[in-house]
């Protein structure tokens, strides 16, 4: 059986379960005339959606009459889960393997495990298709096909849709009965794997990323292997976005973007259309990786979020949160926050595109407000005008857009890990030496990060060994130390080191001479060591600590040993304990 498929044996697996480690449902929302937006479909059909995500998923599945899609449009959004419910894919297992900007945000039945867990998220990736139609009393057909999924898969779930979404509003349910029974004979997406996904004919083969890839390494190749009829369609990427399509019009700004994104501060996007803005914010919160995005986002967002008012309230200061909207409406309403980027249609100026302006908050004041970039916010980095200068070149000489976003990617990755590197050169100094992790002590802690001693190392090791930026990195650094970013990186780097630890004393002790320290102790100590022991290999199995081979069948062998040694009684007892 795959872990990653939760409980139940391999040939009795639970209903749907292959489907649930890629989706949790597949939905289909339509225009009523008298409910408005509405759910048709929900497939499988026992999917239980509370009213709250049921109602999130409807507005967001619709571009808002601002917008004035026409035709087929595709687009992203992100909704907070309902408290209580149970997932049958297991999260902590993917994430153990899955690299930090592509994990998932653990389900509510795990987050009593770890108090500091954020809260569980849905991505919904949405084909919306609005075409004339005589037949219905608005004019109008207007229907969404929408994947609800815990994984971020952007690119792989949208070339899902462009495969499976055409088809679906021909055919409609049963079409869409085939598509989901299909997607339950996938592979589980285990970290590291090359896999083969066939839907309708079509085979998508893919690669899911593991924590152990090099970061901007080479793309996906196609696999060797069985002669597979149809021949495999290969997507490079299930994640990354056409970064230089995104952000064509913004090129001068990215330094301010990426200073934005690292530091965690509240941004708007205000776009032409859903798709626009769910490529943007998507395209923002990313440009920050390896390093993960700790804040909320939500690449569409409407007024009739359930988030709305938490997020708009004038009463305290604007979340951490990077929101995309189109309604206009939103100027209005988001005049308090400290950064507010509006787009327009992307306009040329000669064979350039045309780059927004950094503008005075105080401008931002009516609903024709034009395009710009709406902050007071000053980089701390100066920009790096050989690579704005290396992208417009690029677009003159008819660069593929492609090689524009690999350009792009590998800046903002190399600008990541300088700023990065020295913090993880510090964070492993704080790491106890192995010699004094010995058997019969505690395991020594990981020291305290002391942001005063970090700083004093920058002269001799910070950001300017690996990046040629001049400005005020300290500043940066200083600001850092106080986002929501900081804060995740550091408890997941302290969560490793610990566990690290924890692996070393477990192996300390089992090459320890046990049976030697149990000659001259009582009863009593040695039953206290075999429970504290116990206890402790639990929860290694449970982490999957990573340690020496045969370390836990070794000391199981040790307590079993030892307990045969001791009294029936106290056998018994000790065997009730264990197993509790």
């Amino acid at each position: 059986m795959n872990p990653l498929y939760g409980s139940g044996s391999p040939r009795h697996e639970e209903p749907w379960a292959r489907f649930s480690s890629w989706l949790e449902c597949v939905c289909v929302v339509t225009f009523d005339l008298e409910l408005g937006q509405a759910i048709e479909l929900v497939y499988p059909q026992d999917v239980k959606l509370t009213e709250k995500e049921k109602t999130s998923i409807c507005y967001l599945s619709f571009p808002d009459s601002y917008s004035g899609c026409i035709g087929d449009t595709q687009f992203s959004f992100r909704l907070r889960q309902s408290v209580g419910r149970l997932s049958r894919f297991r999260e902590d297992v993917y994430n153990r393997e899955a690299p930090p900007t592509l994990q998932v945000s653990i389900s509510d039945h795990l987050i009593h495990l770890n108090k500091h867990t954020e809260a569980s998220h849905f991505f919904g990736y949405v084909y919306f298709r609005q075409v004339k139609d005589v037949s219905v009393k608005r004019g109008y057909f207007q229907k969404s096909l929408v994947l609800v999924s815990r994984l971020p898969y952007t690119h792989l779930f949208h070339s899902l849709l462009q495969i499976v979404a055409p088809e679906f509003f021909e055919k409609l349910e049963p079409c869409l009965e085939a598509v989901c029974n299909g997607v339950d004979q996938w592979p589980p997406p285990v970290p590291g794997l090359t896999l083969n996904l066939p839907v309708m004919g079509v085979v998508l083969q893919v690669r899911i990323p593991s924590k152990t890839d090099k970061p901007g390494g080479s793309p996906v190749r196609q696999a060797a292997g069985e002669n597979l009829l149809p021949t495999p369609t290969l997507l490079p990427t299930i994640h990354e976005l056409d970064l230089f399509k995104c952000f064509q019009s913004v090129l001068i700004h990215l330094q301010m973007f990426w200073e934005l994104m690292l530091l965690g501060e509240p941004v708007v996007v205000m776009a032409p259309s859903p798709a626009v803005s769910s490529e943007t914010v998507l395209a923002l919160v990313s440009s920050i990786s390896p390093l993960k995005f700790c804040c909320d986002f939500r690449p569409y967002f409407t007024i009739h979020d359930n988030e709305f008012r938490e997020f708009t309230t004038r009463t305290q200061a604007p979340p951490n949160v990077v929101l995309g909207v189109t309604n206009p409406f939103f100027i209005k309403t988001f005049q308090n926050w400290p950064h507010v980027v509006r787009l327009g249609e992307i306009k040329m100026a000669g064979d350039l595109p045309k780059q927004v302006k950094v503008k005075k908050l105080s401008k931002l004041k009516t609903l024709d407000t034009k395009p710009g970039i709406y902050t007071a916010f000053k980089t701390f980095l100066h920009k790096d005008k050989i690579l704005i200068k290396r992208l417009l070149k690029g677009i003159q000489r008819n660069r593929p857009s492609e090689v524009q976003s690999a350009i792009l990617r590998r800046h903002l990755l190399e600008l990541t890990q300088s700023f990065i590197i020295p913090l993880e050169r510090y964070m492993a100094s704080l790491m106890p030496l192995q010699r004094s992790v010995t058997p019969w002590k505690t395991p020594p802690q990981v020291r305290p990060f002391s942001q005063d001693e970090f700083m004093s190392t920058l002269d001799h090791a910070g950001p300017q060994l690996t990046s040629v930026l001049k400005g005020d990195w300290m500043g940066l650094y200083r600001k850092f130390f106080r986002s929501p970013n900081f804060d995740g990186w550091y408890r997941h780097r302290h969560k490793e080191m610990t566990q690290k630890l924890e692996s070393l004393h477990l192996e300390v002790i089992c090459d320890a001479e046990l049976m030697s320290w149990t000659k001259d102790k009582s009863e009593v100590e040695i039953v206290d060591l075999i429970l504290k022991l116990r206890e402790k290999m639990n929860k290694a199995r449970r982490q999957q600590l990573q340690m020496k081979d045969g370390v836990l069948e070794k000391l199981d062998t040790f307590i079993n040993s030892i307990m045969s040694s001791l009294p029936e009684d106290l056998q018994t007892v000790l065997s009730t304990q264990i197993t509790r």
